[in-house]
């Protein structure tokens, strides 16, 4: 998993891959909603998970019934890098199974 900056082209790239994902201030982010705060609790404790198998941590916020991740590389100077976008796939592949759209 590089952590080496991705340019802007590759990250537009990318995120036509992670339908919802979006770049700001430098990072990739996504707001899930689900039906409750429980399933939402349900879902960051799974990311949580996620990112303590890769060593990749992103800011989660947990509202009433949403979860929003914000992640970037500290690493590599806080820009882009494929790791961020790694979990960002990971995260797509668990959260319909926490109801999250």
């Amino acid at each position: 998993m590089s952590r080496e900056p991705l340019s802007q082209k590759e990250i537009e790239d990318r995120l036509r891959e992670l339908p919802g994902w979006a770049f700001e201030d430098d990072r990739i982010t996504r707001t899930y909603r689900l039906g409750s705060h429980f399933a939402a609790s349900a879902l960051v404790s799974h990311i949580a998970s996620v990112q303590q198998e890769l060593n990749h941590h992103s800011d989660l916020t947990l509202g009433y019934n949403t979860v929003r991740l914000s992640v970037n590389t500290h690493d590599a100077g806080d820009a882009v890098t494929d790791a961020d976008f790694t979990l960002a796939e990971r995260v797509e592949s668990l959260a319909p199974a926490h109801g999250a759209a």
